[in-house]
């Protein structure tokens, strides 16, 4: 039974936490041997309070120290900042070859029903797995809370992470019917990052899993480095506590590994994974017409695209970087390469493969990780790190960047693959792409565009099966009654006053 209900209200919910573990003091035997590694590495400096400590501090301590190896912190440091000087050759930039790329939006319909069929009989033979990365806090948005519990508006006041459940389970039940099966999964790996872990978890567990199966969801984290000072030093945060960033989207590869996560899809047989951000309120996760074009091909990887809006727009392109799939930042290309037309259709960008960060990966290809994750570089962000003055035991906020954090990017694997290995599919971006980065009011990327955008797709969607809409606002239609605009043929002839939301009661 489905219910159309008016909506004008409005709010959200966030909760954050913060907790310790206490355990018994180490013995001075093994605090002996670890301040020796430290030492010998130059960062000795680390233990300079660690007398002073409470016992719980000090086992905390020891804890988070002996997660790292000092002497690799040096060296990936040291690679990052001073990076191996390479021959200056021309680089060469061109668009992906015609035989790796197709696009929604001037495909056939025949073609994209293929990929869809494809991808929807790969889901319900239970091949096909979700990782989402969710690492970030919302901050930026006001919230402290992790960035997919956070509402964006709308009539329903699902939050992003209740969404994209929602999709999960509209897929599943889509797939199952094609295969004439009962039940089909398609387990979720959801990436968290240090902060965002437990409060993830929490939110999982008091939302009943948004009517998904708890061992189908698995939570797991992303890895953290120290910050490093700018003389190349690890940064205390407190006397007792190494100051730590987030790895970066690129942390996903030795993730999956050490998390178990590789190992729980090789058990359930997993042969296809849609990974994806959490901040992207259109997402299509799971999507079988991205699922059949990529398995259609056999790639390692593929990536969906949105067409770049103007030539200024500050986004990242995919293309061939000297032969090899790659990203290129918007900051590295010039501005005749922006303004550079399409040979073939001067009304189009020639470089307008904007990513999105929405990635198919064959298993195959993640079974490789071992082989070449060492071999990713760091990237260097310069930031305003806290840190404990080391001789007065004071936290001092500095006024400008004194230090680096480390990360690594998600795309910085592409280049090791051949071409044929490595697919692009373009989607239309009012279908599939309203990323949430800024805070309310901003006016582009923020809770009003990310609402808007959805309400604007549900109106195309009702209008589209015959609906007649009055009023202002959108139609919310919840992804329980639709996951692409499919099965709303029951509303030809009715008339629905905006702004509304369709839910399943």
């Amino acid at each position: 039974m489905e219910a159309i209900k008016n909506v004008l209200h409005n709010g959200t919910n966030g909760h954050s936490n913060g907790y310790t573990n206490g355990h018994a003091e180490p013995s001075s035997e093994a605090v002996s041997q670890l301040k020796d590694k430290y030492t010998k590495a130059d960062q000795g400096h680390v233990f300079t309070f660690y007398d002073s400590l409470s016992t719980a501090d000090k086992a905390a301590f020891f804890e988070q120290l002996s997660g790292f190896d000092p002497a690799h912190i040096n060296q990936i440091a040291d690679r990052a900042l001073n990076p191996p000087q390479v021959e200056e050759t021309a680089t060469k930039l061109e668009p992906l070859p015609e035989s790796a790329t197709a696009s929604i939006l001037d495909s056939s319909p025949v073609d994209i029903n293929k990929w869809y069929e494809s991808g929807l009989d790969l889901i319900g033979s239970n091949q096909v797995a979700v990782v989402l990365m969710a690492g970030g806090q919302g901050t930026r948005l006001g919230s402290s809370a992790p960035k997919g519990c956070f509402d964006i508006g709308l009539p329903s006041h699902k939050p992003l992470f209740k969404i994209q459940a929602e999709r999960i389970r509209k897929v599943e039940q889509l797939a199952a019917k094609k295969a004439g099966v009962d039940k089909v999964v398609v387990p979720w790996y959801v990436m968290t990052s240090g902060p965002t872990r437990k409060p993830t978890e929490e939110f999982f567990a008091e939302n009943n899993f948004f009517g998904l199966q708890k061992e189908n969801v698995k939570i797991f984290e992303q890895g953290v480095l120290p910050c490093i000072s700018n003389e190349g030093k690890i940064i205390l945060e407190s006397k007792g506590k190494v100051a730590v960033a987030p790895d970066g989207n690129g942390g996903i590869y030795q993730a999956l590994i050490v998390s178990g996560v590789l190992d729980d899809m090789r058990k359930r047989g997993i042969q296809h994974i849609h990974a994806y951000c959490v901040d992207n309120c259109l997402v299509k996760v799971a999507d079988p017409v991205f699922i059949g074009f990529s398995a259609s091909l056999n790639v390692d990887i593929a990536t969906k695209v949105v067409r770049k809006r103007d030539a200024t727009e500050s986004v990242g392109l995919i293309l061939t970087k000297n032969g090899k799939p790659d990203v290129v930042e918007y900051s590295e290309i010039d501005k005749e390469t922006a303004e550079a037309r399409d040979p073939s259709n001067a009304e189009l960008l020639k470089y307008r493969a904007a990513n999105i960060v929405n990635h198919y990966y064959s298993f195959s290809f993640l079974e490789s990780i071992p082989l070449w994750a060492h071999k990713l570089p760091h990237h260097v962000a310069r930031k305003k790190i806290p840190a404990t003055d080391l001789e007065s035991g004071e936290l001092i906020k500095p006024a400008k960047p004194n230090g680096i954090k480390l990360e690594q990017f998600v795309f910085d694997c592409f280049p090791l693959l051949a071409l044929d290995k490595f697919a692009c599919m373009e989607v239309n971006r009012a279908d599939e792409f309203s990323p949430l980065k800024n805070a309310s009011g901003t006016g582009q990327d923020d809770p009003e565009t990310s609402k808007a955008d959805i309400m604007n797709q549900g109106l195309r969607w009702v209008q589209a099966a015959g609906a007649t809409v009055v009023s202002e606002g959108g139609v919310e239609v919840s992804p329980l009654i639709s996951y692409g605009g499919e099965g709303l043929e029951h509303l030809k002839g009715k008339t629905i006053t905006a702004p509304a939301v369709l839910e399943l009661e």
